[in-house]
């Protein structure tokens, strides 16, 4: 029944095969999508796709909107994305049945304008700083200001949304401080805007990727040669610097010629899953400011079969 199922629907493709070479044949047919935006993330698998090393039945969409790609990921058009654990937690939540398959590497920051004399994350006690509710970033400042002793109460949490106009409102001095992926952190920087610390250093990963339960189940074998390619990706920034990425930074993460000598790689380490404890503090934060349910397990939508332990 399923070879005939096959040929029925998929007749010109299948046509003169047989009930072997049809199923081959539409397995090759296979696509597996996954959405990014302009993030270091993926850089990994950016690489391998510019070297030849991963299958060309693999598509990297990328985003300018987050919205977008949410959209895109609900309706079933990606099989997963690249996005942060806050946000995956939030979808399984609301009923999206997606797993958290690894983690990424790439940190956000936190950085202070370079007027306001603020050097380290304790002197942001009573200071402005632009956050989007609920998201990654706000949990960042938020896991930041813990480390300092502080609380979320002790600053003063402007609302902006758009990334670009966080960066701009640091910039021109009308917040003191703000969370920042790259490459703005990096512009900031060069700048002299002052780093105070990044989710690495805070010892915790903030992002990871994703695909849903369908995908996994009819798509683990591309699944699968995406990980290997990621790996691919993982050993060849080990040996090379960022002049030999620097094509890639500019055409897909923004970054441009005058920020690259002040940009540094990331240490991008092999696939796995997310620590328990990155997912423990994310889930927690969300909790406490009621977004998910208390009885949430957030241990639930791992799935690490297709990286190291």
């Amino acid at each position: 029944m399923k070879k005939l199922l096959a040929l029925l629907l998929f007749p010109p493709l299948f046509f003169g095969c047989s009930g072997e070479e049809a199923e081959k044949r539409l397995a090759e047919a296979q696509v597996l999508r996954l959405g990014v935006m302009p993030s270091m993330d993926y850089l990994p698998l950016a690489v391998a796709r510019r070297e030849g090393r991963l299958d060309e039945r693999i598509e990297i969409v990328r985003f300018y909107s987050a919205n977008e790609r949410d959209s895109a990921l609900q309706s079933r058009s990606l099989d997963g994305t690249v996005t942060d654990l806050t946000g995956a937690l939030l979808y399984r939540a609301g009923g999206y049945d997606l797993k958290i398959t690894s983690r990424c590497d790439a940190p956000f920051y936190i950085v202070a304008g370079a007027g306001t004399g603020i050097a380290s994350l304790e002197e942001l006690k009573g200071r402005s700083i632009a956050v989007s509710r609920h998201t990654v970033i706000d949990f960042c400042v938020d896991m930041a200001l813990l480390l300092a002793g502080l609380s979320p109460e002790d600053v003063k949490k402007v609302e902006i949304n758009r990334i670009p106009l966080r960066f701009e409102m640091l910039r021109n001095g009308r917040v003191e401080a703000t969370g920042l992926p790259d490459p703005l952190a990096t512009m900031a920087r060069a700048a002299g805007d002052h780093i105070l610390a990044d989710s690495g250093s805070m010892g915790f990963s903030v992002t990871g990727i994703v695909f849903s339960q369908q995908a996994i189940d009819s798509k683990a074998d591309l699944i699968a040669r995406l990980y290997q390619a990621y790996a691919y990706g993982v050993e060849y920034l080990k040996k090379h610097t960022i002049a030999d990425v620097a094509d890639i930074l500019k055409a897909e993460m923004g970054f441009t010629d005058d920020i690259l000598p002040h940009s540094r790689l990331t240490v991008y380490a092999p696939a796995a899953a997310p620590a328990p404890e990155d997912l423990g503090m994310s889930a927690a934060w969300l909790k406490r400011g009621g977004l998910i349910p208390q009885d949430f397990d957030p241990s639930l939508m791992v799935d690490p079969r297709f990286v190291r332990p």
